[in-house]
C-alpha cells in the first residue's frame, strides 16, 4: 500500500479514490449546524452521528449538522484530535467473520471545548438555527439520587454555576442559560434529546434540567417545564473503547491516519419518541424507529442487554476472562445469560411491539460473542454504581413484588461485591473504576465480616437489605464466590437451576 494519508477535509477525495474506505459524498460546506451534541465519545460517534451521515448521503438533513461539545476538562484530547482533522473520523464496523467495514463520518462539522470558551457553548445553543440539543453524558451525569429519584442539588460539580452572575460551566448550566437567552429573544426553545442508558431518559433530563433551573430562576424553570420537549429514546450499538491497535490497524489496512477512530459492531438500533416541536431530521429514512411510546423498547434493552452485560462482566472477570466474546464462547455462561433473560429479565417487561423476545435474547448473546469487537470486560465493569441500580435492581424489585425468580440477579449483585473487593482469584489487583469507588470498595470489604454490608448502600439497593428472601440468596452466593470461586459457584447454580 502507498503511504498513508492524514484524515482531513483536504485528503478526503484521495482517501475515497482508493475505494477501500467510504467517504462523505455530500458537500460538507453546505452543512449548517442544527444539532448541538454534548458528549462526543465513541458511542455518539458510532451511533447518532452515523445516522445523520446516512441522511446527508441521501441529500437530506443538511441543516441538521452537529456541533460537538467537549464539556469536561479531560475531553481536551478528543477535542484536539477531532478539530485537528476537521471533525472527521473513521467508523469501522467489525463483523463476526473478521470483515472490516470502514466509513468516514462527516456529519459533525464543528466542535467546541467548553472549559476554554463556555460562552461560545451557550451562544451556539441559543442560536435560532439550533433545533436540538442532544446528550450522551453517561448515566451518572444526570446527578439523580438513586433512592428518591430527585436531582442532587447539593452536588459539588454544579455549585459554581449557582453563584449569582456565574458563567455556566456544566451541561445543565449551558442548557438553562441558552434557554433563558432564547426566551428573552423571543426564539422558540430547542428540543433536549437524551440518548443515555436510563429508563425514561427524556423524562430524567427534564426533571434534572428543571430542578437545576429552579435553583437559579423558578419562573424560568416553570417556562422550561411547560415549553421544552424532552423526548425519550432507546439507543443500541456495542461500541468498545478505541485502542492503539485499532488506530494502527486502520492506518495499515486502509491507509488512513486517524487520531481517534471508532470501532463498533454492525448491529444498530434507535427508537425515538416523535416529539420535536421545531422539527427534526427524517431519522426513519436512515433506519431509526419513530414511535409514540419508547418505554417497552427501552425496558427491553436495559433489562436484557445492559443487565446481561453486568451478568457476564464480573463473573467473567473473576473466572479469568478479559473480553465479552471469551465469556460468551463458554457454554456455561451462555446458559446462565439465557436463564437470567428468560426467567428474570423478560417476565418484568411489557409487550414490545414487533419484537420476538426469544429471538432477541439469542441475538444478544450472538452479538456479545462477536470476536472481532473485543469488548473488554473492564469497560463493562465501569461505573457499576450508576448501572446496577438502574438496570438490574428494578428487575429484582419487580420479581420480588410479583413472587417471581430473582436468584440469578442475586448472583450478579454478589459478583459485583466480590469484584469490588479489588483482588481477583489469583490474588492480582483489580482496577475498580467507579464514581463512588472508595465507598463501594469499603462496603465490599466490610461484607467479609458483615455479609449484608454491601446491600446496606440504600442509595443503590433501596430496601433490599431488609428482604429476607433476597438476602438469603445473595449471602449464599457471596460466600460461595469467596470459598469456591466464580466458576464453581456458577456451575453449582446452573445444576440447581
Amino acid at each position: 500500500m502507498s503511504a498513508s494519508l492524514p484524515l482531513s477535509a483536504q485528503t478526503l477525495s484521495q482517501i475515497g479514490a482508493g475505494q477501500a474506505v467510504a467517504v462523505p459524498g455530500y458537500d460538507r460546506s453546505r452543512v449548517r449546524t442544527g444539532i448541538v451534541h454534548v458528549g462526543v465519545g465513541g458511542f455518539f460517534r458510532s451511533h447518532q452521528a452515523m445516522y445523520l451521515d446516512r441522511l446527508m448521503a441521501r441529500g437530506e438533513a443538511l441543516d441538521f449538522g452537529i456541533c460537538g461539545i467537549a464539556a469536561l476538562p479531560h475531553d481536551r484530547r478528543i477535542f484536539e484530535a477531532m478539530t485537528g482533522q476537521d471533525c472527521l473520523y473513521t467508523l469501522v464496523l467489525k463483523h463476526p467473520s473478521g470483515t472490516l467495514e470502514p466509513h468516514i463520518i462527516g456529519s459533525m462539522t464543528t466542535m467546541l471545548f467548553a472549559p476554554d470558551d463556555p460562552q461560545a457553548v451557550v451562544d451556539v445553543m441559543a442560536h435560532p438555527d439550533t433545533k436540538v440539543v442532544a446528550l450522551t453524558i453517561t448515566e451518572g451525569g444526570y446527578l439523580i439520587d438513586q433512592v428518591t429519584g430527585e436531582f442532587r442539588a447539593d452536588h459539588p460539580s454544579i455549585q459554581p454555576d449557582l453563584l449569582p452572575g456565574a458563567t455556566p460551566g456544566t451541561t445543565f448550566g449551558f442548557i438553562v442559560a441558552a434557554l433563558a437567552a432564547r426566551r428573552e429573544a423571543g426564539v422558540a426553545p430547542f428540543t433536549v434529546q437524551s440518548s443515555d442508558n436510563l429508563p425514561g431518559n427524556g423524562d430524567v433530563a427534564k426533571r434534572t434540567i428543571c430542578a437545576f433551573a429552579r435553583l437559579i430562576d423558578p419562573e424560568l424553570a416553570d417556562w422550561i417545564a411547560a415549553n421544552v420537549a424532552f423526548p425519550n429514546a432507546m439507543v443500541d450499538r456495542i461500541t468498545p473503547v478505541t485502542t492503539p491497535e485499532d488506530v494502527a490497524l486502520i492506518e495499515e489496512r486502509f491507509g488512513v491516519r486517524d487520531a481517534w477512530p471508532v470501532v463498533a459492531e454492525p448491529f444498530t438500533q434507535w427508537v425515538i419518541e416523535d416529539h420535536f416541536p421545531l422539527g427534526r431530521p427524517d431519522w426513519e429514512h436512515a433506519g431509526a424507529q419513530l414511535v409514540e411510546d419508547v418505554v417497552p423498547y427501552e425496558l427491553m434493552k436495559l433489562r436484557l442487554l445492559n443487565a446481561s452485560h453486568q451478568a457476564l462482566c464480573y463473573l467473567g472477570y473473576l473466572v479469568g476472562y478479559r473480553y465479552a466474546h471469551e465469556v460468551c464462547a463458554d457454554p456455561l455462561f451462555r446458559e446462565f445469560l439465557l436463564r437470567y433473560m428468560e426467567r428474570e429479565g423478560s417476565p418484568t417487561l411489557p409487550e414490545v411491539p414487533g419484537v420476538d423476545l426469544p429471538a432477541y435474547r439469542h441475538e444478544l448473546i450472538d452479538r456479545f460473542a462477536n470476536p472481532a469487537v473485543r469488548d473488554h470486560l473492564s469497560r463493562l465493569c465501569l461505573e457499576s454504581s450508576d448501572r446496577i441500580p438502574k438496570w438490574l435492581v428494578p428487575v429484582i424489585r419487580d420479581n420480588l413484588a410479583a413472587g417471581g425468580q430473582f436468584d440469578a440477579s442475586a448472583l450478579v449483585v454478589a459478583s459485583w461485591a466480590r469484584y469490588a473487593e479489588g483482588v481477583d482469584e489469583q490474588g492480582e489487583p483489580i482496577d475498580v473504576r467507579d464514581n463512588d469507588r472508595d465507598r463501594v470498595m469499603a462496603a465490599a470489604q466490610a461484607s467479609k465480616t458483615d455479609p449484608v454490608a454491601f446491600l446496606r448502600m440504600e442509595d443503590y439497593f433501596g430496601a433490599l437489605a431488609g428482604d429476607e428472601r433476597f438476602v438469603a440468596a445473595y449471602t449464599q452466593h457471596l460466600a460461595s464466590l469467596r470459598e469456591k470461586g466464580a466458576r464453581a459457584t456458577l456451575e453449582a447454580f446452573m445444576r440447581g437451576a
